[in-house]
């Protein structure tokens, strides 16, 4: 890849596998009909916003999301259905990260909450005996602690600031459209990963 020097990448979708349908199915069962609505894989309402932008805590989301549902349903239940979409780590693509970090700069940019990124840094121990799943990473950004959101050019400027990284220089792999096409305005270098693709795949 001419030019390329550093690579950031998205989480679900990209290195870890999820399914929203999932959640979906699991709220469904708690008696919640319209969690679709609610977030999905291109939106996400106010609340699961503040929530993945760290404006709320784990506590206050629960409330509220209880209050909207008119549901008497626990914590415990609304966390279980909220981590049903997140499924496995893609372990060939996390072995080709160590490769690909020998020649770029590698970097996360994850839209996600508290309570998922608890969720999967634990899957990914059990799943690979390791302890840091962010240690692959220059650094990984998680929306619930920068405050920003993709595809708002916000989070995508702030990690070029910070990292003092060039656009141009900069491959941004997603596997969400709308997320591809606010970087690539940006002027980043960008692949947008289908279903059945995967990192080895596309960068070798």
């Amino acid at each position: 890849m001419d030019n390329i020097k550093n690579i950031i990448f998205d989480l679900g979708g990209v290195l870890l596998n999820i399914d929203f349908k999932k959640s979906i199915t699991a709220f469904e069962k708690l008696g919640v009909k319209n969690f679709e609505a609610m977030f999905s894989q291109f939106k996400a309402d106010e609340l699961f916003e503040k929530l993945e932008t760290g404006a709320i805590s784990e506590a206050e989301f629960y409330k509220a999301f209880k209050k909207r549902s008119h549901l008497n349903i626990s914590n415990a239940d609304i966390e279980n259905a909220w981590n049903a979409l997140i499924l496995d780590f893609r372990i060939g693509s996390l072995a080709h990260l160590e490769k690909l970090s020998l020649r770029y700069k590698l970097y996360l940019l994850s839209n996600t909450n508290s309570i998922h990124v608890k969720c999967f840094k634990r899957k990914f121990t059990q799943q690979t005996g390791k302890a840091n799943f962010d240690s692959f990473f220059k650094k990984a950004w998680y929306s619930n602690e920068v405050g920003l959101r993709k595809p708002n050019a916000d989070i995508f400027k702030f990690t070029l600031s910070r990292e003092n990284l060039e656009a141009a220089e900069t491959l941004f792999i997603d596997d969400t459209l709308i997320n591809i096409e606010a970087a690539a305005k940006l002027g980043f270098k960008t692949h947008h990963l289908l279903g059945q693709e995967t990192i080895e795949q596309v960068i070798i």
